[in-house]
């Protein structure tokens, strides 16, 4: 199996151009500053993954928004200067969106009309037309797609959005995720890459019920748990009983009696013997623990899935630099903030 070369340890920088509180200008200038890159170029890490929501970067009739894009262009001219590779990551895009909130949002659509599709195309044709030719910048195609229904539309639309960017961007890594919130069970389910610099991607919050504990927006999460690590997968799996398979089912695919990083090389294996018999590179683009975690319990989490992405040589970016209850500069995370620095 290849390694991404250059993209081993990120960091991400959700809730500044996605999923933002607040979508003004004032909060695009203030959010992240150079100093935040500065800052989270000193920590050792050698690119940043960057999500960013088309509706940054376009209108709603599906015209460009310079303006926008001058946003995207801060970011990426800061992580050169700082000598970090940038993954421009498309949150969402007009059609779909993974975001539990959007309550009533149509999750299939997208993947079976030809012209959300068509308006996809043309987005990706200006991303690359405009970034192709920064040899720092890589692309990631769409996060999160959910219903496991949709494989093979989504592995097409793929396919497609490849030979788009191709024509500005011959060799830009193209990194392209599964089903299932883009679950590492669901790696096995991708196309055969279209070139040597296409990358699998997964992401990795597992056990959902420990990383995720008390979250508002997952749907039946109890908001009154501790849940500790480590742990069974068995008693990981009872604990999170009512929580959507799609999101917290991976467990139920390896032993029962599995625990720290036996349960990561279990769940894990699949993936890594896909990208191994292909000869692609894989990467875990958001794994974390939200701020309702024992920090002490946190640490550990991390020790054991850095030991096994480690192992495998598998890419990856923390989730999250800043806020949206993952950030690694926020006070909770203060006494172990030097040893996440260190295993990243």
């Amino acid at each position: 199996m290849r390694t991404f070369e250059g993209f081993q340890k990120g960091v991400n920088f959700g809730g500044w151009l996605s999923q933002a509180d607040e979508t003004t200008e004032e909060h695009y200038q203030r959010f992240i500053t150079e100093s935040d890159i500065k800052e989270a170029a000193s920590l050792g890490i050698d690119h940043l993954r960057l999500p960013v929501d088309y509706t940054l970067i376009e209108s709603e009739d599906g015209q460009p928004l310079e303006q926008g894009y001058v946003h995207v262009d801060r970011a990426v001219d800061w992580a050169e200067k700082y000598g970090l590779n940038l993954l421009l990551d498309m949150h969402n895009t007009y059609g779909y969106t993974f975001d539990p909130l959007a309550v009533g949002a149509d999750r299939e659509i997208f993947f079976r009309d030809a012209s959300l599709q068509k308006r996809f195309f043309q987005m990706w044709d200006r991303i690359s037309s405009r970034y192709g030719t920064r040899r720092h910048v890589a692309f990631e195609l769409l996060n999160e797609v959910i219903s496991p229904s949709i494989a093979e539309e989504w592995n097409i639309i793929a396919d497609q959005t490849v030979d788009v960017i191709r024509k500005n961007a011959s060799k830009s890594w193209i990194v392209i995720g599964g089903v299932r919130y883009n679950n590492v069970t669901s790696v096995p389910l991708l196309h055969q890459p279209k070139d040597d610099h296409i990358v699998y991607n997964f992401h990795c919050y597992e056990p959902m019920i420990f990383t995720h504990q008390r979250a508002y927006w997952v749907e039946h999460m109890p908001n009154d748990i501790t849940v500790h690590y480590p742990d069974t997968a068995e008693h990981y799996i009872a604990q999170a009983s009512g929580i959507s398979d799609d999101l917290a089912g991976a467990l139920t695919r390896v032993d029962s009696s599995s625990s720290g990083t036996e349960l990561f090389e279990l769940l894990f294996a699949p993936a890594i013997e896909t990208a191994a018999q292909r000869n692609v590179p894989l990467y875990c683009g958001e794994y974390g623990v939200i701020d309702q975690a024992p920090v002490e319990d946190t640490l550990r989490w991390l020790q054991d899935i850095h030991e096994v992405f480690e192992r495998h040589g598998i890419g990856r970016s923390l989730w999250n630099y800043k806020e949206k209850d993952f950030g690694l500069t926020e006070e909770h995370y203060a006494s172990i903030r030097t040893a996440m620095a260190e295993l990243l």
